[in-house]
């Protein structure tokens, strides 16, 4: 089962997150052959990390509460809050099967949360042209079949071209993060 899991960092927590960088690595590594996407967000500045996520395949709802509760940096209160939901990894690839990794350009995460009731638009196809998708997914319910809303890692050239890789008006919410391809450098 695949999760998406969004830590959000707490504000004033960048010395500690950097104090815990080697813990977080190490807890990584433990999930290195079920992780799908990986890797930091930025505040509008762009350098000032602002959250982690974590696309992981993961047995269970317990195992990826685990997951996403036992993280150091959660641990020691780095994060703020956690965004844990079943995901469903639309491309059937990793970050690192992303073709155009080694190219430069500017990456994002965008995160859509869909309207709530019975005004909800499912929205699983990814768009047509996938050459700056890295990562894309609906958000699912616990048990996977209610659809709630979209994430996505993307290059693009700006916050708008990777806002566009959702399909506008089908959500209540649009989120879009400056994200860099994380892990060991």
């Amino acid at each position: 089962m695949e999760y998406f899991c969004y830590h959000r960092d707490r504000a004033g927590s960048v010395a500690l997150r950097e104090k815990l960088v080697e813990e977080h690595w190490s807890y990584m590594d433990r999930y290195a052959a079920r992780l799908i996407a990986r890797g930091p967000t930025f505040a509008a500045d762009g350098e000032t990390p602002s959250g982690s996520v974590h696309i992981v395949d993961l047995p269970d709802a317990a195992a990826a509460r685990a997951f996403a509760f036992d993280e150091p940096n959660h641990q020691a209160g780095v994060y703020r809050d956690v965004l844990l939901r079943r995901w469903r990894d639309m491309l059937g690839r990793t970050m690192w099967q992303f073709p155009g990794r080694e190219t430069d350009g500017d990456q994002y995460l965008v995160l859509g949360l869909g309207p709530e009731g019975t005004d909800r638009v499912t929205d699983l196809a990814p768009p047509s042209d996938r050459d700056g998708l890295i990562a894309f997914g609906p958000l699912l319910s616990d048990d996977a079949t209610t659809w709630v809303g979209t994430a996505a890692l993307v290059r693009a050239a700006d916050p708008d071209g990777a806002r566009a890789v959702l399909r506008p008006h089908a959500y209540a919410e649009t989120e879009v993060r400056a994200w860099e391809f994380g892990g060991r450098r």
